[in-house]
């Protein structure tokens, strides 16, 4: 599966449904419960191939709004090409609070809102690394439009079916397999989300000190300690 009429017509082959011969079940509705389906598996985690880039001019404002970029989800910002420091809501308040004038450069988000400190003096391009909010399956006429994972990871279209057969079951009050074919499709976001952390897990820093020395007897010995839930997935 890779396109929407791909997983519309695996959909229509599992359930058994016609979407021609009665009006309960037509291609718009089967094209709309994909369209919800893929965005919740979009969302299910902050999937590396969800990430985008967003760009605008700096014009010395605290508070700025992205569009489709998803709740509390910036990661990285940088403001003329400088970066700025990703702060907890809390900390960046006091911060202002206690160094109204103070030239950090921090930043913070809250929903959908940045706050970025004005008093930093940065100037140019500011650009915001996050999760964008996919709209693959948006336009229920554009048959080969592909989902997130076409390109990345095809695994993720199975769960996007199961999800589809799980809103059809629900739809037919039919509670115990709508919730057998929803864990069906969290089952298979989890293992994906496993290959996830497998990858990025061989990732390296550079001069960040994610290798930590440690001191056995005053410097007799040392050694790279690596563990592998040192990367803060979930």
């Amino acid at each position: 599966m890779r396109t929407q009429n791909d997983i519309l017509l695996e959909v229509v082959a599992r359930s058994g449904i016609s979407t021609t011969s009665s009006n309960f079940y037509t291609d718009t509705t089967i094209k709309r419960f994909i369209r919800d389906a893929h965005k919740w598996a979009a969302g299910y985690k902050k999937w590396p191939f969800t990430e985008g880039r967003l760009s605008t001019t700096y014009a010395s404002s605290e508070e700025w709004s992205f569009e489709g970029v998803r709740a509390d989800s910036v990661r990285i910002l940088t403001v003329g090409g400088k970066l700025y420091k990703k702060v907890t809501f809390e900390d960046y308040q006091i911060y202002k609070e206690e160094q109204p004038s103070g030239q950090d450069r921090i930043f913070t988000d809250f929903g959908r809102t940045l706050f970025v400190n004005a008093s930093a003096g940065g100037s140019g391009t500011m650009t915001a690394y996050a999760q964008i909010t996919p709209t693959n399956f948006d336009d229920l006429t554009d048959d080969v439009a592909i989902s997130v994972f076409s390109d990345y990871d095809d695994d993720g279209n199975e769960a996007v079916s199961e999800e589809v057969l799980a809103y059809i079951n629900f739809r037919e009050r039919k509670t115990t397999e709508g919730n057998f074919h929803h864990s069906k499709a969290m089952q298979v976001l989890e293992s994906l989300w496993e290959k996830v952390k497998d990858e990025q897990f061989n990732y390296k820093t550079h001069d960040r000190g994610m290798f930590k020395r440690i001191n056995v007897l005053r410097g007799g010995l040392t050694d790279d300690l690596i563990h592998r839930d040192q990367f803060p997935f979930g």
